[in-house]
C-alpha cells in the first residue's frame, strides 16, 4: 500500500514539473519560492510514509516465574556433604593498631 501512494505522489511531482508555467516579466522568483515550498511539502510527505512503513517490533516479556524458597539450613544439615563453613569478622594487629578482616571458618 505504502508502495503504491509513494509511486502516485512521486508521478503527480513529476507530471507537475513537466507542464509549462505561464510566462510574466514582472514577478522573477515567484515560481521558485513555491518550488521550495512544494518540494519540502513533498519530501515531508514522501518521508513520513517511508518511516512510518517499517514494521514495527514488539518485546513481549515473559510471564513471572514463582519459585518456593530452598528449606532452611537446619533441616538440610544432614544432607549437606562436607563442613560448613560461615565468615567471622576477627582483630588482629598490624603493627600500627588494631584492625578488622573476614575470616572464613568450617567447623
Amino acid at each position: 500500500m505504502n508502495l503504491k501512494v509513494i509511486a502516485l505522489v512521486a508521478a503527480a511531482a513529476l507530471s507537475a514539473a513537466a507542464l509549462p508555467g505561464t510566462a510574466e516579466a514582472r514577478c522573477r522568483g515567484c515560481a521558485t519560492g513555491a518550488a521550495v515550498v512544494g518540494g519540502l511539502a513533498l519530501g515531508a510527505i514522501i518521508g513520513s510514509s517511508i518511516a512510518n512503513s517499517q514494521p514495527r517490533y514488539v518485546v513481549e516479556e515473559p510471564a513471572p516465574v514463582y519459585v518456593a524458597r530452598p528449606p532452611r539450613r537446619a533441616y538440610v544439615e544432614e544432607y549437606v556433604e562436607g563442613p560448613v563453613c560461615h565468615i567471622e569478622r576477627r582483630r588482629f594487629w598490624d603493627g600500627y593498631g588494631w584492625r578488622h578482616r573476614r575470616v572464613e571458618v568450617c567447623d
